[in-house]
């Protein structure tokens, strides 16, 4: 096969960067929008507004 045939990652880069930045964008803010709800779950069901006892066996109010 000859070198002109051949994909290269600069080709590859060159054609797909429209699609590359966004997915990674996508990526990187899921995982951020996870660690921060994986933070939060220290506070639920604990605010003076909403907070509230949970029966025994009952599921905390969030996330679902």
């Amino acid at each position: 096969m000859s070198p002109s045939r051949s994909l290269s990652h600069k080709h590859i880069w060159k054609v797909y960067w429209t699609l590359i930045f966004p997915f990674a964008g996508f990526m990187i803010g899921h995982k951020l929008d996870k660690l921060e709800t994986e933070r939060m779950t220290t506070f639920r069901d604990k605010s003076a507004l909403y907070g509230r006892e949970l029966k025994p066996g009952e599921p905390p109010s969030w996330p679902y």
